[in-house]
């Protein structure tokens, strides 16, 4: 039970429903009309999302070795290293999951002789370190690190699966077998926005969070530097640049006739984000923004989930 809470199973488990979903929706369905063979069939997706999984647990630990003062402040019940793991076995830990989530991935490039890519890798792994070591305690640099790496799990996709390759460049809708469906790279690039954007915000929720421990360990977050009440508008302001391109993009799936989708952003997406915008500025306390935490991470499922939507309205 240790080990599951050190390495935070539950967004593991996110992150590996985001990618399927992401290959079983967007990707996946290329199989239909791509005149390239794909590379990332069921046994290249499953070395992929494992690789992913193991750099992201691994990040999670180091991310605890590095903020055991820190934890001990503000969420002294969920500290596990040093008491139920030591520290050596974390560090040891953390270097064996890197080494095989690189190996992992490093056997799907092989078989397209694209070493390069493996950059990706190597650049998560290096992130997560600096940012569990510097980037975490300064202004802004360690929110949006995070947020990149959120991107990231759904960009190595579109880095590893050469099929999708040829429609980095074109525009609109792209030929199916059945008539047109709009260009996965779109779609992904959309999703990675979303993506990208919610978890800046929750990112800085979380800053507020633990606003006293950060305080105490020098560190010079958001909420410290600019104070609560400025780092709410500021993630208000996020959270309007999340919600205005998806009214854009309700009001296109109601022209296209797409209206289980349309319906499905304004209702389970625009609403709950106004309201969760509304919610932040009620209250100040650290439970208030744990709930608020909680609750932009249940939107980004369900903001994931459309892609089981998608899916039917466009391949079915």
């Amino acid at each position: 039970m240790a080990w599951l809470r050190l390495i935070r199973w539950k967004n593991l488990v996110i992150i590996y429903l985001t990618q399927l979903l992401v290959w079983a929706c967007v990707m996946l369905p290329m199989w239909q009309y791509t005149e390239s063979p794909m590379l990332l069939n069921g046994f290249n997706f499953s070395l992929l999302t494992i690789s992913t999984i193991l750099i992201a647990a691994a990040g999670y630990i180091i991310n605890d070795y590095f903020d055991i003062k820190i934890d001990v402040i503000n969420k002294p019940e969920k500290v596990v290293l040093e008491r139920s793991i030591s520290l050596k076995t974390a560090i040891v830990s953390h270097t064996t999951l890197n080494v095989a989530g690189i190996v992992l991935a490093a056997i799907v490039a092989k078989q397209v002789h694209h070493y390069e890519w493996l950059l990706l890798q190597f650049v998560c792994t290096a992130l997560l370190w600096f940012y569990s070591t510097h980037f975490k305690r300064r202004f802004v640099i360690g929110n949006f690190v995070v947020a990149i790496l959120t991107a990231f799990t759904i960009i190595v996709f579109m880095l590893y699966e050469p099929a999708i390759h040829y429609y980095w460049f074109r525009t609109g809708f792209v030929k199916v077998m059945n008539g047109y469906a709009p260009n996965p790279v779109w779609v992904l690039g959309i999703y990675t926005y979303f993506a990208f954007m919610l978890t800046w915000m929750r990112e800085v929720v979380k800053d507020m969070e633990d606003f006293k421990g950060d305080a105490e360990e020098g560190c010079i977050t958001m909420p410290i530097k600019w104070g609560l009440k400025r780092s709410i508008r500021f993630t208000q302001v996020l959270g309007l640049l999340v919600i205005i391109p998806l009214l854009f993009g309700a009001v296109k799936l109601f022209k296209a006739s797409w209206w289980l989708l349309g319906v499905y952003t304004i209702v389970v997406l625009v609403v709950p984000i106004a309201i969760w915008l509304v919610f932040l500025q009620r209250e100040a306390t650290k439970a208030h923004y744990h709930k608020a935490s909680n609750g932009i991470k249940l939107i980004m499922v369900l903001g994931i989930s459309s892609l089981i939507i998608y899916y039917f309205q466009v391949h079915v």
